[in-house]
């Protein structure tokens, strides 16, 4: 299961990086947003989602290491949690569109997806590792 979240995390991560760096007017227009000015900080979240989505091979080819289980966590249930708690907030503190509801509905998702993921394996690996497997008499 785990693999799979890295998978799909990282597919999701990269897509929205290529959108921001190669579809902003797309976006612009999806959203009914302008473009944002000045450009740079567009770039900056594509470049930082690329980097993001790159860090999921570490729990993609390793999911079950301590390397891999961290980075889930705090790209997880961490920082998907907080942006989409942060999307969530600024519709109705700054009343941004609604649309942009749309990523908190995506972010936390993925958030309570690998978190309940993370406390599931760690709770069955733990019931597997503190059962011998060949009980003494």
């Amino acid at each position: 299961m785990l693999r799979l979240i890295a998978a799909v995390s990282g597919i999701y991560d990269a897509c929205v990086g290529v959108t921001m760096l190669l579809g902003r007017p797309l976006l612009a227009r999806i959203f009914d947003v302008p473009l944002p000015q000045p450009p740079i900080h567009a770039d900056l979240n594509g470049i930082f989602l690329f980097a993001v989505a790159a860090g999921y091979l570490i729990p993609f080819r390793r999911p079950d290491s301590a390397e891999g289980r961290m980075y889930l966590w705090v790209m997880g249930p961490l920082l998907k949690g907080a942006g989409a708690l942060a999307f969530v907030v600024d519709h109705i503190m700054r009343g941004s569109p609604r649309s942009f509801l749309l990523f908190a509905a995506s972010d936390g998702a993925l958030a309570l997806w690998t978190f309940w993921a993370l406390v599931t394996s760690r709770a069955s690996s733990a019931a597997s590792t503190s059962t011998p497997a060949h009980p003494l008499r």
